[in-house]
């Protein structure tokens, strides 16, 4: 595709359709956009763009970039172009601008004629470098990048000249010229935009434009051994395009002093505008492409499109469908500041996409052999594909003998207390076929358990069993290869106490032989089922016929976990009779009543799908808790713990958040402690209370060094890196807060941290 004609930069496009964005949700972007219609800022035109480089494939975060961009310009009445930032030729391949159409294409967004790439522009963009050095704005400079970095200055201070500044511009012109046509080698010199050594902003402080790099461009070939940088490149590119609204994550608000000075120095009167959004950061997740790139070229992942990776490519094979991540989005929602989002809020997107639309089978993992006397002979059901009141049409013909496999987990011969699987003497309900009573096991000469001998009990209205087994007719069943996935990680944020890959989890990919109902022998690409009390399932494209292959999409959850030891089992809590319980509102409704009380709309639907979660909060709330406060605790530090078995009460959070509120209790300290006793209930442990852990990490804490002084320690021991971190290179502070977490074992606050790493240092 040719790049557009810069001569229309400024033309209308579009006028805004009046209905479709007074439906949506008015985020800050939004209402940005509704001001600017109605100042007639951009003659009424909306025109944004989904601007990827293609040095990877897009991940998760992009999926919020793409939504965003090409969601607004269709909300009011716009166009989204879809232009490739390719300045780079050393990290840039046409396999990722093909991976990048396919992920945006599979979330249900087009750009119809308008594809772009930067590269098409580098002839303008280079016209208008010549220009900006005639204009005194641009010169050659031949410092290497650690001689102007020396030079840059620090946050405290100014920068100081480069020696090439002041060269007269019809030499720079020459020299410029020089540059591109090849007489100089790689990292000789570089153009540099002469703006302000002495501004506040260090992205100011004569930032390169132009470098030398002798390399094959994937496009363009060897037509160039000069680049433009991307701050250069990326907003003159949008100028040309005639991009009204440049939406960008928050990491290059700094850099849109930069990007306003280049689109007004080389003239446009109308320049686009950048207005920065939160980024999407979702906890056990990794989107620098340059580690998933690590994770790929390492062998650590199947490639790109593994199931475990964050990658839109690996996300769809495992079978995740585009409503979902599109829900997910909408439900983080856009805000001004950075956060995490649990990974449990995505699960449940995936979850309450499927429901709907995944047909039930039936599949066992590790079978059992059930064995069932008086010889009643094969039948055949016709089972329903959905529940019933799901009112969805459909079904499938279940072939059922007297002899089925069973979950080897549904039978324990010597039960706990609230079993309600099979066991000696215990009736149970085999899904769509009945009751059946376990009369014994049968055992081969080493005495393992190679089957279970049951009968039928007459089924009715009145009839029960101890629970609901899922099953399968061993006669016909099919062998199916079930690929068990995990998160890839096993920590909340990867890499930042320790090198990436010791976070990896071992066991993030399980593969199983199981048994399955015949109606899956020949599944349709990419079709997704609901295995029943097993998971979400989709066909994977390793599948052949006869030996279909599944991926787990998600798992269903399980309110028992038989893998506890039975000492360890509590015994379950006598039921007290409950008062009648008023007509609940519907969903929207409840939402809108938290969000009326400061809970965000994207816990609030959280707590929609788990009313046992709710109702905690409720409690909280009713014992002097703010509702915002008990919310995010029940859906954030509590969220791993299943709702029904919360190891705090809502009078203990009540009481520690109100403290919090006084200022007597540090919010962090509540929060670690909060987070000990969650993992430590999710792992089976009864440890000590909420009150007991506080006394204990409070003291911890007051032994410690104090915050100042662990940053002080880490900067002296670091010389040359807390040099460069304070000469304003905002990469390390990354590194530094690795190292600040690994010296106080974890407990450091994140965002403290960084404030004192980022605050001005004496001389």
């Amino acid at each position: 595709m040719s790049a557009p004609d810069p001569s229309r930069a400024t033309a209308p496009v579009r006028t805004p359709s009046s209905g479709a964005a007074a439906q949506q949700p008015v985020d800050f972007i939004r209402q940005k956009v509704l001001d600017d219609n109605r100042s007639g800022r951009h003659g009424g035109r909306v025109m944004t763009r989904f601007p990827p480089e293609p040095n990877g494939y897009p991940h998760i975060g992009h999926a919020k970039s793409i939504c965003l961009n090409f969601g607004l310009a269709a909300e009011f009445g716009g166009v989204c172009n879809l232009r490739f930032d390719d300045t780079n030729p050393l990290t840039e391949d046409m396999e990722y601008v093909a991976a990048i159409k396919e992920a945006v294409r599979w979330l249900g967004f087009d750009w119809a004629e308008r594809e772009y790439y930067a590269s098409d522009y580098f002839e303008q963009l280079y016209a208008w470098a010549e220009q900006l050095i005639l204009q005194g704005d641009a010169y050659v400079c031949f410092l290497s990048e650690d001689a102007f970095r020396e030079r840059r200055g620090t946050v405290q201070g100014p920068g100081s000249a480069s020696p090439y500044r002041d060269v007269p511009p019809e030499e720079n012109l020459a020299l410029l010229r020089r540059m591109k046509a090849g007489d100089y080698d790689d990292g000789h010199c570089v153009l540099r935009a002469k703006i302000d050594m002495a501004s506040p902003n260090m992205k100011m402080r004569d930032p390169p434009m132009y470098r030398i790099k002798k390399a094959s461009h994937y496009r363009r070939g060897d037509a160039w051994c000069i680049y433009p940088m991307y701050d250069y490149a990326h907003g003159l590119s949008d100028a040309i395009e005639g991009v009204t609204h440049s939406l960008c994550t928050l990491e290059f608000e700094n850099n849109r002093e930069l990007y306003d000075w280049y689109v007004n120095k080389v003239g446009f009167e109308r320049p686009p505008e950048q207005t920065e959004f939160a980024r999407l950061n979702v906890t056990h997740v990794i989107v620098s492409k340059r580690y998933l790139r690590r994770l790929v070229e390492e062998g650590r992942v199947d490639g790109w499109d593994d199931p475990r990776m964050p990658t839109l490519a690996g996300l769809r094979r495992r079978g995740v469908p585009p409503e979902a991540i599109r829900a997910f989005v909408e439900r983080v929602g856009v805000a001004r500041t950075n956060s995490m989002v649990e990974y449990s809020l995505l699960e449940h997107s995936v979850r309450d996409t499927l429901h709907t639309l995944a047909p039930r089978r039936l599949v066992v993992e590790q079978p059992l052999l059930v064995q069932i006397e008086g010889n009643s002979g094969p039948r055949t059901l016709d089972a329903p594909d959905f529940p019933a009141e799901l009112n969805q049409p459909g079904s499938r013909a279940l072939a059922v003998s007297d002899a089925l496999y069973i979950e080897a987990s549904d039978y324990d011969a010597d039960p706990p207390k609230g079993w309600k699987r099979l066991a000696p003497g215990r009736v149970a309900r085999l899904r769509h076929a009945g009751l059946v009573r376990c009369l014994g096991e049968i055992t081969d000469e080493q005495g393992k358990l190679t089957a279970i001998r049951c009968e039928r009990v007459e089924d009715g209205p009145e009839a029960k069993g101890a629970g609901t087994l899922h099953w399968v007719d061993a006669a016909t069943a099919i062998d199916v290869e079930l690929r068990l996935y995990d998160q890839l990680f096993a920590v909340e944020q990867p890499g930042v106490e320790r090198d990436l890959l010791e976070d990896l989890q071992p066991d993030s990919k399980r593969v199983v032989v199981g048994k399955a109902e015949a109606s899956l022998a020949a599944p349709a690409a990419g079709a997704r089922f609901q295995f029943e009390r097993l998971g979400f399932f989709a066909v994977d494209p390793d599948s052949a016929p006869g030996r279909p292959v599944f991926n787990r999409i998600v798992a269903l959850k399980d309110g028992f976990v038989k893998a506890a030891p039975k000492a360890a089992r509590p015994e379950p809590a006598k039921p007290s009779p409950a008062p009648a319980a008023p007509v609940a509102p519907e969903p929207p409704a409840v939402v809108a009543a938290m969000e009326a009380l400061g809970v965000s709309a994207s816990v609030a639907r959280v707590l929609v799908a788990q009313p046992a979660r709710r109702a905690w909060v409720e409690a909280a709330v009713a014992a002097g808790a703010g509702a915002a406060e008990a919310a995010n605790l029940a859906v954030g530090e509590l969220g791993r713990v299943p709702a029904e078995r919360l190891p705090i009460s809502p009078a203990e959070a009540a009481e520690g958040l109100q403290a919090v509120a006084e200022g007597r209790l540090p919010r962090g300290l509540l929060r670690q402690a909060i987070v000990e006793i969650s993992e430590q209930h999710a792992n089976g442990v009864e440890g000590p209370g909420l009150g007991a852990t506080l006394a204990r990490l409070g003291a911890e804490a007051a032994a410690a060094p104090s915050l100042q002084e662990a940053v002080e320690a880490v900067l002296a021991a670091h010389p040359a890196e807390a040099a460069r971190l304070a000469a304003g290179d905002d990469k390390l502070v990354g590194f530094f807060l690795g190292q600040l977490k690994r010296q106080t074992g974890g407990k450091a606050d994140a965002s403290e941290a960084r404030r004192l790493l980022t605050a001005p240092r004496p001389a």
